[in-house]
């Protein structure tokens, strides 16, 4: 996960770090967009532009589908949306590429804000974000580390991350673990210098990177090279089935199968839960796959089906589409046909 600040734009790299921003202070304007969506290209420059002309206004940015928590908990279910947050309550909220509202609606709240402006020390100190845990207690921060460390079964804690390893360990680490077939997450200590400072005092380990499997630390890559040579690491960590082979088979499990955030009993997202809706209104019955609890299905099956947004639904094998092409289907009367 990286932090960039492009204009006085803050990229949100976890949950925890849009509450932190968001919680209290200054008046937030949060922009939920889709790397894959044209019409957010567009609006992400015309929020750059605005972020430098009313610099009283906190700006942050948060691509929706990465950070579902947040999303749903906003109630996110369109891309681009932009809110207005002050101490972390919704005081607006717009939906779609409508750049002279969003300056309009912008120019409003920072009147306002300049308005209500404190003191110029607390000022000061209210528009300095914090880090992703920097703000966090010691106690509070440990319970963290762990969530991080383990929410994947294998984790590593790298520079830079798996597509740019910024130094020659890491990017040998992320080779080994790719020749090995091992599905992993991982977290950019650079991008976060508490996050970097504590894991060393937590694991008792000096240097990057770490690896950890099923939360214990295994160690670095010297160790990582060692358990590979005497086995021990596949034991620990076996090799997933080939993708696109593991694919086909997710996709032909049931005569129906719907590649979701979340499940039919809580979606994680404004789409997932509408298509749900939608199936159980046809009285389908329907399997399901949660995409964000596996991030080379949720990644690679957007290459294998070449259609680059979830939900996915599948019949028979075959991909229908998303929430826009069934609603079309079961409105033109197809729906159930193709269901056949």
């Amino acid at each position: 996960m990286t932090t960039t600040s492009k204009n006085n734009v803050t990229d949100i790299t976890s949950d925890a770090h849009f509450h932190l921003l968001t919680a209290t202070g200054s008046t937030t304007v949060a922009n939920f967009f889709a790397s894959w969506a044209p019409q957010c290209a567009d609006m992400n420059e015309v929020f750059a532009e605005l972020s430098n002309k009313y610099p009283t206004l906190r700006f942050v940015r948060i691509e929706a589908e990465e950070f579902p928590d947040t999303s749903e908990h906003f109630e996110i279910a369109a891309v681009p949306t932009f809110l207005i947050l002050k101490d972390g309550q919704v005081a607006e909220r717009l939906e779609g590429a409508n750049a002279p509202l969003l300056t309009a609606t912008v120019e409003k709240h920072a009147k306002l804000a300049t308005a209500y402006k404190p003191t110029e020390t607390s000022s000061a100190a209210a528009t300095v974000p914090p880090s992703t845990f920097a703000d966090l207690t010691k106690e509070q921060l440990e319970v963290r580390l762990k969530a991080l460390i383990s929410s994947n079964k294998v984790m590593v804690f790298l520079k830079g991350t798996p597509a740019e390893p910024r130094c020659g360990f890491s990017r040998q680490v992320v080779d080994l673990l790719t020749e090995q077939r091992t599905t992993y997450g991982s977290f950019n200590i650079l991008a976060d210098e508490t996050v970097r400072a504590a894991l060393k005092e937590y694991s008792n380990w000096p240097t990057y990177p770490q690896i950890f499997v099923d939360g214990e630390l295994i160690g670095g890559l010297d160790i990582l090279k060692e358990m590979i040579a005497s086995g021990d690491f596949q034991k620990i960590a076996p090799p997933e089935d080939d993708l696109p082979t593991r694919l086909k088979e997710l996709i032909n499990k049931a005569p129906v199968v719907l590649f979701m955030k979340g499940n039919p009993d809580q979606p994680r997202c404004g789409f997932s839960r509408q298509i749900v809706q939608l199936l159980k209104d046809q009285s389908i019955a329907f399997d399901t796959f949660d995409i964000l609890e596996d991030d080379e299905v949720r990644q690679g099956l957007k290459e294998f089906s070449n259609w680059p947004t979830y939900p996915q639904l599948y019949a028979k094998g075959e991909l229908l589409g998303g929430l826009d092409i069934v609603k079309e289907m079961i409105e033109s009367g197809d729906f159930k046909e193709a269901l056949q």
